[in-house]
């Protein structure tokens, strides 16, 4: 019986992410193609004579109740029967907060290793059941393929998820601004800006797979959450122009920030670009899988 696991948990970017008005029940809509890359958390799963689910991390105290613990309960829901105790513990690479969906990883790749640690396999249906009482991108990272890795449009609360051919032609400078805006907050100023007016106009989503696929210089994707949190926010206005000044094919904001990224299409011009910004920002190099 297998004791112990080590599985990567891989960040993701928003290729477009189009934020819908918000619904009666207080939740928005979005629209979005979610796509990993090799940027990753570890996490190594041990079995435990303990019962229960223990989470600790290289670099940061994490709450008592966590994306992790979350999927824990769920799956023994779904099992009907009471799980094995496990201890887990991560070894970050994915900065917190930033958009790039950490936690949400860090719980689906956590349903792997348990997978792998209990020799069972769980249905599609039993795994959104779990991603229903984690966290809205978990469902994304649920239906990623065995390591973890993937591409699909995204829609609905996140829970519609339809897979795409990921593009593995891509490079990307990631800038992290050293400032953090919560969901919460990203979404209230989202809520301002449509109650004043202010029109943030996406192509259509019926659109979003052909243009992934056009010449990366031909994108016309906009992330809704960018023009307000830019606003607020100095340092990722002058990120996202930081990355514009080096060519880049394309430059935008992963999620609701505060992480920026520019897109290349030569690796060549993606370590020059990252070579010259790396002198005056926290900055990253990585593709697409």
């Amino acid at each position: 019986m297998m004791q112990e696991i080590s599985v990567k948990a891989f960040a993701k970017v928003n290729f477009g992410l189009a934020v819908l008005p918000k619904r009666n029940d207080g939740f928005h809509c979005i629209e979005s193609i979610f796509q990993t890359v090799d940027l990753s958390d570890e996490l190594v799963i041990k079995r435990s004579e303990k019962k229960g689910c223990f989470v600790t991390c290289d670099s940061m105290k994490l709450p008592e109740v966590n994306t992790i613990t979350a999927a824990y309960k769920a799956l023994g829901q779904v099992l009907e029967s009471e799980l094995f105790g496990v201890e887990v513990f991560i070894k970050k690479g994915i900065p917190s907060g930033g958009g790039l969906g950490g936690g949400s990883s860090d719980a689906a790749a956590f349903i792997r290793g348990m997978e792998l640690l209990g020799d069972f396999r769980l249905s599609d249906e039993k795994k959104d059941y779990i991603a229903d009482k984690t966290g809205s991108d978990v469902f994304f990272f649920m239906h990623c393929d065995d390591k973890g890795s993937g591409c699909a449009l995204v829609s609905g609360r996140g829970e519609v998820v339809k897979q795409i051919q990921p593009r593995k032609d891509l490079w990307l400078v990631m800038i992290f601004p050293g400032v953090h805006s919560s969901t919460k907050e990203a979404y209230s100023l989202v809520d301002d800006a449509f109650e004043k007016g202010r029109k943030i106009k996406s192509p259509d989503f019926s659109e979003y797979e052909f243009i992934y696929n056009k010449s990366v210089q031909d994108w016309t994707f906009i992330n809704t959450f960018t023009p307000v949190i830019s606003d607020k926010y100095e340092k990722i206005r002058n990120a996202i122009g930081a990355l514009e000044k080096t060519n880049c094919c394309y430059a935008e904001m992963s999620g609701s920030g505060a992480t920026v990224f520019g897109v290349f299409t030569s690796k060549q011009q993606a370590d020059f670009a990252y070579n010259s910004l790396a002198e005056t920002w926290c900055c990253k190099l990585v593709s697409t899988i």
